[in-house]
C-alpha cells in the first residue's frame, strides 16, 4: 500500500473503504496520516494485511467512527490504544490471528455499539467491572477465541444489547439471571462451551423480541424451561448436545414463527407425543430430533396433520422400532430424510415415490428387508442436478447473508437386509453424487447401467465411505450444525466405488473403466469373477 497522492491533501478525506482487494503487508504505519484527521469510516477488511493492528489509528484520526479491520492476517494483541477512540462506535476485527487478552483499555471506548472480534485466539476472562462501561454497546460477538470463566451478572447491565455471540469459547457455569434484563435481545449464540447448571434461571420471558437461541454443545441439564415459550418470535431454536431431558410442553406449540428447532443429543422421552405437539408450529421447516427416544415405537399414524412446511426431518440414532410411517408420504415439501440408525423394519414403502422434493435420503442401519424398490429410481429429485438447498437456519453478525448450500444428491440404503438384484433403472439416478447399498444381502450382477452414473462420486456396495454427516459444530455463518448434533456439515466428496459385503456375482462391468473420477474400488466379500477393471 503506497502512500495516497498529494492531489488529495486539499480535500479532507472522511471515507476510505480499500476492503476486498489483493492487498497485503503490514498496515502502514508510515503513511502521512495528517490526511486523515479527518477520517471518519476506515474499511480495510477482506484483504491479507500481516503484522499487528497499528495503534495510531485514533491519534491520527480523533473523528474515527467505524474501524473495519476483518478477515486479514493480523496477529499479536489489540493495541490498547485503540481505547482512545472516543468517537469510536464500530470495531470490526474477527477472522484474524489476534491473540492475548483484552486489554482494559478497549472498555474506555464507551461509544461503542458494536464490537466483533470472532474468529481469534484472543483468552482470559470477562471483567464484569470493565464489561459495563461499555452502556452503549447493541452487538457484542467474541466467538471462536479461547475466553474462560463465568459470564458476570454485570453483564445484564448492557440493557441497549440486541445481540450476544459467545460461541466456541472455553467459557463454563451457569447462565445468570440477569440476562433476563436484555428485553431488547434478538439473537444469543453460547454453542460450544462449558456452560452448565438449568436453563430456567433464566427468565425468558421478558426477552419478548428474542429470535435466535443458539445453546448446542454444552452441559445443561434439567427440562426445557416453560418461561421459553412465551418467546412469541422465536425462529430458530438449538438445544441439542446437552443433557435435557422429559418431554415436550404442549406450549411449544405457541412458537408460531418457529422455523429451526434441533433438539438432537439428549434424553428427550415419548416421540409420540413430541410429534403430535409440534405439527402445532405450523412454519417449522427443519426439525432435528436425533439421539432422544431411546427404544420407543415409531409412530405409524396414517397421518397426524401439520407439518406442511418440513423440508428437513432427522430422527436418527434413537434408535426407533416400527416401519417407516406412512405419515411420512404427506409431507409433501420434504427434501431430506435422514433416518439411520434405527431398527426399522419391514420393507422399504412405496410411497417413497410420492416425495417429489426428496433429494437425500439416509436409511441406513436399519433392518429394513425385502427388494430395492424399482419406483425408487423413478424420484424426480434423484434425476434432476445437484439441488442447492437453502438450509433454514440463522444468522449471526459476522454472516449477515443467507446462504445457499449444496448438498450431495444421496442414497443411502446400507446396513440393512435388503435382498434381491441391484435395479437395472440404478442407471436413471444421473444426478446422484452418493449411491450405498454395501452390507445388505443383494445378489445378482453389477449391472451395467452403474456406469452411467456420470455424477457419481461414491459408490459403496461395503462401507459408508461418504458420511455428509451432520455433526456438531459448525456455527457456519448461519450456524451449520446439526444432525446428530445439528449443523450439516459437508466432508470432502472423494471418489470411491467399494461394492462389497454382499451376494453379487458374476464379472464387474468393463465399462467401469470409462469412471474417471473414482479414486478407490472395492468389491471385497462378493462372489465376483473374471477381470479386475485396471483403466480408468
Amino acid at each position: 500500500m503506497q502512500e495516497l497522492p498529494s492531489s488529495t491533501y486539499a480535500r479532507p478525506l472522511q471515507v476510505l473503504n480499500i476492503s476486498s482487494n489483493l492487498l497485503r503487508g503490514q498496515f502502514p504505519s508510515s503513511i502521512t496520516w495528517e490526511v486523515m484527521n479527518n477520517l471518519v469510516a476506515l474499511n480495510a477488511s477482506n484483504n491479507s494485511f500481516t503484522g499487528q493492528i497499528p495503534s495510531h489509528f485514533c491519534g491520527s484520526s480523533p473523528s474515527l467512527v467505524v474501524l473495519d479491520l476483518c478477515y486479514n492476517q493480523f496477529t499479536g494483541s489489540i493495541p490498547p490504544e485503540l481505547g482512545n477512540c472516543s468517537k469510536l462506535r464500530v470495531l470490526k476485527a474477527g477472522h484474524n490471528n489476534l491473540n492475548g487478552t483484552l486489554p482494559n483499555e478497549i472498555f474506555n471506548a464507551s461509544l461503542l455499539e458494536y464490537l466483533s472480534l470472532l474468529d481469534n485466539v484472543i483468552e482470559g476472562v470477562l471483567d464484569g467491572a470493565q464489561i459495563v462501561k461499555l452502556s452503549n454497546m447493541v452487538t457484542l460477538d467474541l466467538g471462536g477465541n479461547n475466553f474462560s470463566g463465568k459470564i458476570p451478572d454485570s453483564i445484564g447491565q448492557l440493557r441497549r444489547l440486541e445481540e450476544l455471540h459467545l460461541h466456541q469459547n472455553n467459557m463454563a457455569g451457569e447462565l445468570p439471571s440477569t440476562l433476563s434484563n436484555y428485553t431488547n435481545l434478538i439473537s444469543f449464540n453460547f454453542e460450544s462451551n462449558n456452560f452448565n447448571g438449568e436453563l430456567s434461571k433464566v427468565n425468558f420471558s421478558t426477552l419478548s423480541k428474542l429470535k435466535t437461541l443458539d445453546l448446542l454443545c454444552n452441559n445443561f441439564r434439567g427440562t426445557v424451561p416453560k418461561s421459553l415459550y412465551s418467546c412469541n418470535n422465536l425462529t430458530a431454536l438449538r438445544l441439542s448436545s446437552n443433557n435435557l431431558h422429559g418431554q415436550l410442553s404442549t406450549r411449544i406449540g405457541d412458537l408460531k414463527h418457529l422455523t429451526f428447532l434441533s433438539l438432537a443429543m439428549n434424553s428427550f422421552t415419548n416421540i409420540t407425543n413430541a410429534l403430535h405437539v409440534l405439527k402445532r408450529c405450523t412454519n417449522l421447516n427443519t426439525l432435528l430430533m436425533g439421539h432422544n427416544f431411546k427404544g420407543e415405537l415409531m409412530l405409524e399414524d396414517d397421518f397426524i396433520g401439520g407439518f406442511e412446511n418440513i423440508q428437513v426431518l432427522a430422527l436418527n440414532d434413537c434408535p426407533l422400532f416400527g416401519k417407516m410411517p406412512l405419515w411420512i408420504s404427506k409431507l409433501a415439501n420434504l427434501e431430506m430424510l435422514i433416518l439411520y440408525n434405527n431398527k426399522l423394519t419391514r420393507s422399504i414403502p412405496s410411497w417413497i415415490k410420492d416425495l417429489k422434493h426428496l433429494f437425500y435420503l439416509d436409511i441406513s442401519n436399519n433392518s429394513l428387508t425385502g427388494e430395492i424398490p424399482t419406483n425408487l429410481m423413478d424420484m424426480p429429485m434423484l434425476h434432476s442436478e445437484q439441488t442447492i438447498f437453502e438450509l433454514p437456519i440463522y444468522s449471526g453478525p459476522s454472516h449477515q447473508y443467507r446462504i445457499h448450500i449444496s448438498f450431495a444428491n444421496m442414497l443411502d440404503l446400507s446396513n440393512n437386509k435388503l435382498t434381491g438384484e441391484i435395479p437395472l433403472e440404478i442407471g436413471q439416478l444421473k444426478s446422484l453424487l452418493s449411491l450405498n447399498l454395501s452390507f445388505n444381502e443383494l445378489t445378482g450382477q453389477i449391472p451395467i447401467s452403474v456406469c452411467n452414473l456420470t455424477n457419481l462420486l461414491v459408490l459403496d456396495l461395503n462401507s459408508m465411505h461418504f458420511l455428509s454427516a451432520f455433526t456438531s459444530f459448525l456455527a457456519l455463518p448461519f450456524s451449520i450444525h446439526f444432525l446428530s448434533s445439528n449443523l450439516l456439515v459437508q466432508d470432502e466428496l472423494t471418489g470411491q466405488i467399494p461394492i462389497s459385503s454382499n451376494g453379487l456375482t458374476g464379472a464387474t462391468p468393463a465399462a467401469l473403466n470409462n469412471m474417471h473420477f473414482l479414486s478407490a474400488f472395492n468389491i471385497s466379500n462378493n462372489d465376483l469373477e473374471g477381470p479386475i477393471p485396471s483403466g480408468g
